[in-house]
């Protein structure tokens, strides 16, 4: 089994739990999995890792959170072409069209997306909880 980089941003505190979530999938499907806020990863530290799973929520009109984590993945892009990832995050309003974008920009980097992408609404519930650690299992099974 490979090492998997839970990589994220978050701002109220959703997208911190669903992270832990998805590591939590991915230790009991047996990958070697660490958790990073994006401030504490850098490109370079790709290199270390078999696959991994980027969490973001939406932000202002529908897009990443442009003062940490858009930099920071638009600069790991070109390391993706032919690596497992899984894309999750929370939303406060809209439809999730900020997943679908950014679901649709990984494929076009050549990554192995896991899933089209978990977005939640708001806060995680307990079901919540249970797709993003599924959501780490199938990345486990993927890297």
């Amino acid at each position: 089994m490979g090492k998997i980089a839970v990589v994220y941003w978050s701002g109220t505190g959703n997208t911190e739990q669903m992270a832990h979530a998805v590591l939590e999938g991915a230790k009991k499907a047996g990958a070697e999995a660490q958790l990073f806020e994006v401030e504490q990863f850098g490109v370079s530290d790709m290199e270390r890792f078999d696959g991994f799973a980027f969490g973001c929520p939406a932000m202002g009109d529908e897009v990443l959170e442009e003062g940490s984590f858009e930099p920071f993945f638009t600069e790991a892009e070109e390391r993706l072409s032919g690596v497992p990832v899984a894309l999750f995050g929370s939303y406060g309003w809209g439809g999730g069209a900020w997943m679908e974008s950014w679901a649709e920009r990984t494929q076009k980097d050549g990554a192995k997306l896991v899933s089209d992408g978990l977005a939640i609404e708001n806060g995680p519930t307990d079901e919540g909880l249970a797709q993003c650690e599924k959501l780490g299992a199938d990345l486990a099974a993927a890297v």
